[in-house]
């Protein structure tokens, strides 16, 4: 009998579909696993090639089936979904992450290391709590406007909101709606709290990685997108050139080509939607005065703002900016400004 050579999995929380063929694409193997049985059920087959989809707690079990010596490969589900035949149902989507792993042209997602997880988590939270902080300040300027208090945008506005609700003195403000929007005070400062206990969790680990490091002394990206970048795509080698890491974050224009002519949009804004706000925000901070020939490009930028509408110079810098972070990650080297210029 052939044995298994390529398998499809389809991840789940409890019951995981399996899909195998040998090397001439016979099925051999079609059955479904629970949680427990993944781990013992692949340390009994000889090493092969697995597929699965880069999903939640997809490189968790990337990671223990590769201990076992399987080539584990994770694959975009946007690159599966052509492989599925007629209706979705487990056993479908598995022959299909099956038959997506095997095609030489197929593109894969690096699997994460625990250190990379471990960090990732960190910007995860980080990003949830500063959610929590813009949705219940928005609440206690929503509540203070229905007594007629109106305040600018920004953490100036909200600051005058709160003094405004903690002036005991204030007999405008109902004592019992100021019970309630204390309870939003609170909830505001405690948060702030956790984010600072982050961002100092943050600031530790960026010391103790070079690739962080060294990321950050490219202009306008700090410790917050330097450990971002390192989280998401490691050393970058995944990529074979900036443009396709930048293509990757989503920053390349949109085409809508056909029989030799080229249709460009605005940006695809495809892939890591946090990665890309980051950039463009840091991109949007080097616009203020002084800052514009010291961003990375030099007197190209400066050129590029007085040419183009300051938004899209942003995004521009933001995707020469994630070029060159590919650089300095490949190649192990700091950020040089004359090469740059």
């Amino acid at each position: 009998m052939k044995r298994v050579s390529i398998i499809g999995v389809d991840l789940a929380k409890r019951v995981f579909q399996v899909h195998g063929v040998d090397q001439d694409h016979k099925v051999m193997v079609q059955k479904q696993l629970t949680r427990s049985e993944v781990v013992a059920w692949f340390s009994k087959l000889e090493p092969c090639l697995v597929g699965m989809e880069a999903c939640s707690t997809s490189h968790y079990w990337a990671q223990e089936i590769g201990k076992l010596g399987h080539d584990v490969k994770l694959i975009p589900p946007a690159y599966v979904k052509p492989y599925v035949r007629r209706q979705k149902n487990d056993r479908a989507d598995a022959a299909a992450i099956c038959e997506a792993v095997s095609r030489p042209s197929m593109r894969f997602v690096e699997i994460k290391t625990k250190d990379q997880q471990a960090i990732q988590v960190l910007h995860r939270a980080r990003e949830l709590l500063i959610q929590q902080v813009t949705q219940t300040g928005n609440a206690l300027r929503a509540h203070l406007a229905e007594f007629g208090w109106i305040f600018v945008q920004g953490n100036k506005g909200l600051s005058q909101a709160i003094a405004i609700t903690q002036d005991t003195k204030n007999t405008d403000l109902p004592a019992v709606a100021q019970q309630a929007l204390f309870s939003l005070v609170d909830q505001l400062k405690l948060l702030k709290q956790e984010i600072m206990k982050l961002d100092k969790q943050m600031m530790a680990w960026h010391k103790t990685n070079a690739d962080s490091q060294r990321l950050a002394t490219i202009p306008n990206i700090g410790v917050v997108t330097a450990s971002a970048i390192v989280s998401a795509i490691g050393t970058g080698k995944q990529f074979k050139s900036g443009r396709e890491f930048s293509a990757w974050i989503g920053m390349v224009p949109r085409q809508n080509s056909s029989g030799g002519k080229e249709r460009l949009g605005r940006i695809s804004k495809k892939g890591n939607p946090y990665l890309r706000k980051l950039l463009v925000l840091g991109a949007t901070t080097q616009l203020r005065g002084g800052r514009i020939e010291k961003a990375a490009g030099g007197l190209w930028f400066g050129q590029l703002v007085r040419r183009k509408p300051k938004r899209v110079a942003a995004v521009a810098l933001a995707n020469k900016t994630a070029r060159v972070a590919w650089a300095v990650l490949t190649k192990g080297e700091s950020y040089r400004a004359s090469a740059a210029a």
